[in-house]
């Protein structure tokens, strides 16, 4: 029953398909005896392993499947002692050559992190077998020659044959240039597998030898002079000689083989099987194939299911579902031939399913594992039988009706169809209750009218037709489910030319009430179109809705990675502001070191100052963000002689004044510099004093130095600046200046040391030491 299936669904065609995508005989084997299976574990097997394959496809392309040959024959001969041929054994090392280059192929895949158990498993199995496939290559070489270097006797036999051959030629080349008018040709040939030369007929008795063969035209005689028999008898000998030896060669490589045999044989089965995985793989790319869904409860949802033997260009896709809220179809309306392609795409998928085969479907559709597949299609009569049409139909359907259960699909086509209408009609509905009511999965045509209002009157029975379009005369194929169909044989007659008032007349005929369904189809129909139009419609915004929310996520993170980088690029900056900042405050303290121990005395004001300058300078602006984040602190308000603690630096040092919104004026020793208010810890409050509060000169935003030249002033004017300067030094909290007035002819030195002496501020002064500037200099101490 199910090999008249195959044929009737042309699983058959499927198979010789399938066939064509095998690489080697072996595989083309297992295509061949392909049949679908029962149980769902080993169907869902048979899925991922095609599943597998195809993802190896997708990812690299290709499989290196060829040198695989069926060498089965050839080791079971070589286990029970015969001896293979040279073609034989080059058969078995290419496809030992095969299995190595496939292990490696896909344990390298495995090296890569790509999934694929079911290979994987295969590769473990294959056995290597190098010895067999090294020993037979190092003996025959690419054109089915044993080299010489296959044994050392070998070699010998072939080097005194070459001698023997070449001592042969020397003697014929000789013969034919001093005979050569005896020759109908100055050639050296070989016949009956010795020397020879042409001779003319005529001269047969003159040239002596013996005759080996002869021309067609009977002119010319080769003819074995007698110079060359004993060499050509020797040459005889050594060939015999060699050919001995070969066998024995290939012997000896046979019962090597046969060591291996249980290998061999073993790899040959796990290629057989890896060869055809692939052409499943391929077949299913040939077809743009996808895995279904599996399930044991009778359900099929086909998404955009096509007829895998007709062309892509003519086939229309189709959408069904059966099994969930109804277990049977009923597909009505005239013969157009769309209702039976929809009948053989069901069957035939669901075949190729159980097989474990892709199907021609979209992503997500789903399958059911029945245990019997039953069709009646196609007109099959009996010509043997003399059975009409009629009895032809009834006989299968009655045997299925025999034979089906709850877990069997049922295709049938124009159910009830080749005898009276109203009978066969009757026929129809009763065969369908019977296998509907006992649990089955069914699909049926039927052109019949009265089954059209047979599913709205059975629960799990759902209408359906294919529709028909009356412009062009054509059915468009595509399945309505839901709508029952119409004749559309007014409509068609009326587009044929057939006149108007026969139409009317006819449509008189029919009675209200199936003119009635025929207007309610017809609005079906209409409404299903719009449906499905609106659905479409719905399905390309959400589409277009998901494209544009991808491609805004995409740009965002894009956004996200570019701010991390920009962030990074200016931590690392920031990074290396601090480390700079470091290595030149470092360099700063290294030298006021060198200069305090060079001078093994106080450091001169100016040289402190200048230092002082460079460590203002050396300021950090930025934060590792990625380290440590800073928390926004409260500010706090210093005053002056606050005492406080200057981060940066980790000195100590008070507050002198406030310098702007977020800077202070800070002392730490005899230094002054600005830092910001986040920079600056409150150790403890002071009363400010007033000989201690320090002021900037207005008008300039630099400190009071600790120093004022006057070099090159005059002496009033030298004097005016020394008073207000003395004024400034003591704001600014100095306890010592230095006045630089220069050598010169010293009177503006000895007028500003009168001035000294007599300002109530200075308890000192004393004249610059050696490293201060000496004489050109006064140091002065303040009160």
């Amino acid at each position: 029953m199910q090999q008249r299936v195959y044929k009737t669904l042309e699983f058959n065609k499927i198979i010789q398909k399938l066939i064509t995508f095998a690489s080697s005989s072996l595989g083309k084997e297992k295509a061949e005896k392909l049949l679908p299976s029962l149980i769902l574990s080993e169907v869902e097997e048979r899925q991922l392993q095609t599943d597998e394959a195809v993802k190896v496809l997708r990812l690299k392309g290709n499989v290196p499947l060829g040198g695989i040959r069926n060498i089965r024959s050839s080791v079971k001969r070589a286990e029970i002692g015969g001896v293979l041929n040279i073609e034989e054994l080059m058969d078995v090392a290419s496809t030992v050559h095969a299995g190595r280059r496939l292990k490696k192929f896909i344990e390298a895949m495995v090296a890569d992190e790509i999934e694929v158990p079911t290979l994987e498993n295969y590769a473990e199995q294959i056995a290597l077998c190098v010895n067999v496939e090294e020993e037979i290559e190092r003996t025959i070489d690419d054109n089915g020659s044993i080299y010489d270097h296959a044994s050392q006797t070998l070699r010998t036999i072939r080097s005194q044959k070459r001698s023997l051959e070449a001592r042969i030629r020397e003697k014929l080349d000789s013969l034919l240039r001093s005979k050569s008018k005896m020759l109908s040709d100055t050639l050296v040939t070989i016949r009956n597998d010795r020397y020879v030369v042409p001779v003319k007929q005529e001269y047969r008795q003159a040239f002596g030898g013996t005759v080996h063969d002869q021309s067609s035209s009977g002119a010319t005689l080769f003819i074995e002079p007698q110079a060359v028999v004993a060499a050509n008898n020797e040459l005889q000998n050594a060939k015999m000689k060699e050919q001995r030896e070969i066998d024995k060669i290939l012997k000896e490589l046979t019962i090597l083989v046969a060591e291996h045999g249980e290998e061999l044989v073993s790899n040959l089965a796990i290629l057989a099987e890896i060869d055809f995985m692939f052409a499943k793989a391929k077949y299913s790319n040939h077809l743009k194939g996808s895995r279904p869904k599996l399930n044991e409860a009778g359900y099929i949802r086909l998404k955009k299911a096509r007829h895998p033997l007709i062309s892509t260009d003519e086939v229309v896709p189709l959408d069904v579902e059966l099994g969930d809220d109804f277990t049977a179809i009923v597909i009505t309306g005239p013969n157009t031939g769309g209702k039976t392609v929809t009948l053989k795409t069901i069957g035939l998928l669901t075949l190729m399913t159980q097989s474990g085969l892709q199907i021609p479907a979209e992503d997500e559709s789903e399958m059911a594992i029945f245990q019997s597949v039953y069709a009646d299609i196609g007109d099959e009569q009996s010509i043997e039988q003399s059975l009409s049409t009629f009895s032809s139909h009834m006989t299968n359907i009655i045997q299925i009706l025999k034979d089906f259960d709850a877990n069997s699909l049922i295709l049938f086509d124009e159910l009830g169809a080749g005898t009276d209408p109203q009978e066969g009609a009757a026929l129809a509905i009763s065969i369908l209750d019977e296998v509907i009511g006992r649990g089955a999965r069914t699909v049926a045509t039927t052109h019949y009218s009265e089954l059209k209002a047979y599913a709205y009157n059975r629960k799990k029975v759902i209408n359906a037709s294919v529709e028909f379009d009356v412009e062009t005369l054509r059915p468009t194929y595509r399945l309505l489910v839901g709508v029952p169909g119409r004749s559309n044989a007014f409509e068609i007659s009326k587009r044929l030319g057939l006149t108007d008032d026969i139409i009317t007349r006819a449509r008189g005929q029919i009675s209200t009430e199936g003119n009635k369904v025929e207007n309610m189809i017809a609005s079906l129909e209409e409404s299903q179109k719009r449906a499905e139009q609106e659905m479409n419609d719905a399905i390309q915004t959400r589409e277009h809705s998901e494209k544009l929310k991808e491609e805004l996520e995409q740009k965002y993170n894009e956004l996200l990675a570019e701010k991390e980088e920009i962030l990074e690029k200016a931590e690392q900056e920031a990074r290396d502001a601090v480390e700079k900042a470091k290595s030149e405050a470092d360099a700063i303290i290294k030298e006021l070191k060198r200069v305090k121990k060079q001078h093994q005395a106080e450091i001169k004001e100016h040289e402190l100052i200048e230092q002082k300058k460079k460590l203002e300078q050396v300021k950090p602006t930025l934060v590792d963000k990625k380290k440590k984040k800073v928390k926004v602190k409260k500010q706090v308000s210093f005053k002056p002689g606050d005492e406080v603690k200057v981060l940066t630096f980790g000195q100590k040092g008070h507050v002198v004044n406030k310098a702007s919104e977020t800077e202070y004026l800070v002392q730490i020793g005899i230094m002054k510099m600005t830092v910001k208010s986040d920079q600056l810890q409150l150790l403890e409050a002071k009363t400010p004093t007033p000989t201690r509060t320090v002021a900037t000169i207005k008008g300039n935003e630099s400190h009071v130095k600790t120093e004022l030249d006057l070099r090159g002033e005059r002496y009033e004017e030298a004097l005016s600046r020394v008073d207000k300067y003395i004024d400034e030094a003591l704001v600014a909290g100095y306890h010592q200046v230095s006045i630089i007035h220069g050598k010169g002819t010293g009177a503006l030195r000895n007028g500003v040391q009168t001035f000294l002496k007599n300002h109530s501020s200075v308890s000192n002064f004393r004249y610059g030491a050696a490293s201060e500037g000496g004489l050109g200099v006064t140091v002065v101490e303040l009160k």
